[in-house]
């Protein structure tokens, strides 16, 4: 393993950081801000740190997949470890393990926050604060990818990117890595524009335009989305949650009119009716409780649903206060997240679709023990070893925070508090119920509750199995 290789891609991974450090220190001297020196040093270690490693290596080679996992792993722990340093260096909230938590739940689009006083940050602050859930949206990976040449990448994108990600849209790396970035950044400017002319300030627009299109959450508001009180502005950030829960690679080929788009999707389908039905029962169920008028709960139903089917976080309301079955349909909609090739984290709804038709097809062969069965999304063949890596990630997947939840109840975090934030992390959604709310945060969670709850945002994001594949590395 050439271990020059390595940090030389970390050092262009930095270099992200400091590009945007940079930016949000631009901001804190024009507006004469105590953060713009933390900021400001920010910037100058990241670009120091990303430098060296791009001078003295040797120009670019073909990249061996162990390599490329290291560099996948590895880069996003270096991109939240340099993330924490504006953070310490300002002060305020922040001590370790708040920086620390703050960073990963903002590189990883959690959106999870330890912050008690949001408005009171300076602008710099939160702008650095946004930017780390637009910058890991798509995943800085990705970004590295997109200006490495092929022999470099190919490593890295078949560690980063999973084979559920390219189902759903058969052509060649680099296209698949331009379509996704293309859509991107067209539906971030989309947002930012469309709220500014609903009565958000430019400033706000793009912030929100950041951690919507990332599915993050954070918002430069305590009380979130529900401080603006503008319908308009609900249903704009309600379009573009659900857009970024889709597959980009087939919102760019219903654009393009290629035969991959969103009106061909089965999986796009059972998602929105999923959503659909959702919004209608949780409606249904609040008006029947007598908590709303029908139309109101239906605009805070909508709302909800899409926030946290998408994994996005935002609230206009308080849904701890909320019936407890909309808080159990809530959490399963957290549960199933959106679609691989979107920005949002978790488990992935493709893999829930997958493993009810595996459910199907184990049924048919008990009733057919003879014959041969096989399972087909919108035309297209799933072999049996993607059905097996569905299963052995479903699994993990409920293994890792089921003892998440466990830890934390030791350290006498209450019940609900303790299964749904362990949840919401390794689903990289945000908000639970009970302490850590959708008006809430985790500042009452145990310091090595947040360091447990930290990795199940990152093992949620790397899709634990590049992880594990790491730690069972043979040399």
């Amino acid at each position: 393993m050439r271990f020059e290789v390595i940090f030389k891609h970390l050092g262009i991974v930095l270099l992200f950081n400091a590009i945007f450090l940079f930016l949000a220190a631009l901001i804190s001297i024009y507006l004469k801000e105590t953060s713009a020196l933390a900021l400001s040093y920010s910037a100058l270690i990241c670009f120091i740190f990303s430098v060296f490693p791009l001078v003295f290596s040797d120009k670019s080679t073909a990249i061996e997949f162990t390599e490329g996992l290291f560099i996948v792993v590895f880069g996003w722990l270096v991109t939240c470890l340099s993330g924490a340093l504006p953070y310490m260096m300002w002060g305020g909230e922040f001590s370790i393990i708040n920086a620390w938590f703050e960073s990963v739940s903002g590189f990883t689009t959690t959106g999870s926050t330890i912050l008690t006083e949001i408005e009171s940050l300076p602008k710099g602050i939160l702008f650095w604060r946004s930017s780390t859930q637009w910058i890991g949206g798509l995943g800085i990976i990705i970004f590295v990818l997109a200006i490495l040449p092929k022999t470099s990448s190919s490593s890295i994108y078949n560690a980063e990117v999973s084979s559920i990600t390219k189902m759903n849209f058969p052509f060649n790396n680099k296209k698949l890595l331009q379509a996704l970035i293309l859509v991107y950044v067209g539906l971030t400017l989309a947002q930012s524009v469309s709220l500014t002319f609903a009565g958000m300030s430019l400033y706000d627009a793009i912030n929100h335009s950041f951690t919507t299109i990332s599915t993050g959450g954070f918002s430069t508001k305590n009380n979130s989305i529900a401080w603006y009180q503008n319908l308009w502005i609900e249903l704009i950030i309600v379009v573009f949650m659900v857009l970024s829960a889709l597959h980009f690679g087939l919102i760019y080929g219903t654009f393009t009119r290629k035969h991959n788009n969103l009106f061909r999707s089965d999986i796009v389908r059972a998602l929105l009716f999923i959503w659909l039905a959702s919004t209608l029962i949780i409606a249904g169920k609040l008006t029947w409780e007598g908590s709303y008028s029908f139309w109101t709960a239906l605009r805070h139903a909508l709302f909800q649903v899409a926030s946290l089917g998408s994994n996005t976080g935002f609230a206009t309301v308080d849904t701890v206060q909320w019936p407890f079955f909309t808080q159990l349909l809530l959490l399963y909609l957290i549960f199933q997240t959106g679609m691989s090739g979107s920005t949002s984290g978790g488990l992935k709804f493709d893999r829930i679709f997958i493993f009810f038709k595996i459910v199907q097809k184990q049924i048919r062969s008990l009733q057919h023990p003879r014959g041969i069965f096989t399972i087909k999304i919108s035309g297209q063949r799933i072999d049996e070893k993607l059905e097996q890596q569905t299963m052995v990630f479903l699994i993990l997947y409920i293994m890792i925070f089921s003892i998440s939840s466990l830890i934390l109840s030791v350290m006498n975090v209450d019940g609900m508090t303790a299964f749904s934030a362990s949840i919401t992390a390794i689903s990289n959604c945000g908000p639970g119920f009970g302490e850590v709310g959708s008006m809430g945060n985790f500042a009452g969670i145990p310091d090595l509750g947040k360091f447990v709850l930290s990795i199940n945002m990152l093992l949620g994001r790397l899709e634990v199995m590049n992880v594990l594949a790491l730690l069972v590395l043979r040399r």
